[in-house]
């Protein structure tokens, strides 16, 4: 799920549609903490599908975030 900052360039780029498949419980701005695509101020609107592969995009990005922290990890020592 994007970010805020995503979430307003996808806007800005005027993207007709989003899918993504992982929600971001902590910063996703488009439905989880925010939804900057539900934004009725905004002149552009976004349709948006989530879930697709969802536990496939979840476990993608754990692996991916563990694997940093295990490099950054063994770059401090």
């Amino acid at each position: 799920e994007p970010c805020a900052m995503c979430a307003g360039a996808i806007q800005h780029a005027r993207i007709a549609k989003l899918v993504y498949g992982a929600s971001d419980q902590k910063t996703g701005a488009c439905g989880s903490v925010v939804n900057l695509m539900a934004e009725q101020k905004l002149n552009h609107h976004t349709t948006v599908a989530s879930g697709l592969l969802a536990d496939e995009c979840g476990m993608m990005l754990s692996n991916f975030f563990s694997e940093r922290r295990k490099l950054a990890k063994l770059q401090r020592q």
